[in-house]
């Protein structure tokens, strides 16, 4: 990193013009770039109150390790971007590691991990207007569907309305859905083939065009059945890796779950977070380079 964290305090502290004024000159970059194939870190879990990486519960929460994390993802070979909230997005422009970058705004935070509130996802993050005046280059939403949860219609009606704002600033929209329940208090993702299925019909048609909607989508729970469900819908999709267990046979597991998805026409790429900037066994630079592999 060219700036030391308190570099980054003290321009934040007397020079806040300073990230509208990286936002400016920042050269970009084609979403899809010469490998038709896209490679994104993901970054924004903080802002959701979830630090934890496997039995470090607090793992995200050092924002100079953090950011050290991201510059040598970025700086890898085959890595197209990075998405993760404002904060962070920002102190990555003032580091100056966003050159020809995709940079994606995470646009709704307001659920937070463990939360009465946390299906009413309201959207805390990035507007469609911020990622339009920063000049970054996709929007991400979370779309948690609780049949029994009255609080998801807000965050279905918020979403519609945040695809038709993004849409009208030409800008793509990855909007990652699932069908989700509480159990024992906890909010869980069904990852069944049939839930899938039905969170991409839902995701699909939401907001008064689809132009600018890609999805991103788990590997179901049966690799097997990923094929069947992503013919619900003709959007562009990207994989999201989810959290890998600690082993060496789980983490190759998870590879090879991805590699299989990965030939499936819709699928246009990765969006891969906590197993590849903390990953359980080996240096960031091999689990990135790994990932970037099964591209």
């Amino acid at each position: 990193m060219s700036l030391s964290i308190p570099d980054l305090v003290s321009v934040r502290a007397r020079h806040p013009e300073a990230v509208a004024e990286a936002a400016a000159r920042r050269a970009r970059r084609p979403l899809i770039g010469d490998s038709g194939r896209l490679m994104i870190v993901a970054a924004d879990h903080p802002a959701r109150g979830a630090l934890g990486v496997g039995d470090r519960r607090l793992a995200m929460a050092g924002r100079a390790d953090l950011l050290e994390r991201l510059c040598i993802a970025l700086s890898r070979p085959g890595v197209d971007g990075v998405l993760a909230t404002a904060d962070i997005l920002e102190d990555l422009l003032l580091l100056g590691v966003l050159e020809n970058k995709v940079v994606m705004g995470s646009m709704n935070r307001g659920g937070l991990a463990g939360a009465v509130f946390e299906m009413d996802d309201r959207f805390t993050g990035h507007r469609a207007e911020d990622i339009a005046r920063l000049r970054f280059d996709a929007g991400k939403l979370l779309l948690r569907i609780d049949y029994d949860d009255p609080g998801s219609l807000t965050t279905l009606e918020s979403t519609a309305r945040a695809i038709d704002a993004m849409a009208a600033h030409r800008l793509p929209l990855f909007v990652e859905p699932f069908l989700s329940r509480r159990i024992d208090g906890r909010v869980s993702n069904d990852l069944s083939a049939e839930a899938v299925t039905k969170s991409i019909a839902i995701a699909a048609g939401l907001g008064g065009t689809s132009a600018y909607t890609w999805l991103k989508l788990p590997v179901t729970d049966d690799p097997d059945d990923m094929g069947e469900v992503l013919e619900t819908s003709t959007l562009p999709t990207v994989l999201l890796g989810g959290e890998v267990g600690g082993s060496a046979a789980e983490q190759a597991g998870a590879y090879e779950r991805w590699r299989k998805a990965l030939r499936l026409p819709t699928v246009q790429g990765m969006v891969v977070g906590r197993s590849l900037l903390y990953p359980a066994e080996g240096s960031v630079e091999t689990a990135v380079d790994t990932a970037v592999g099964l591209l």
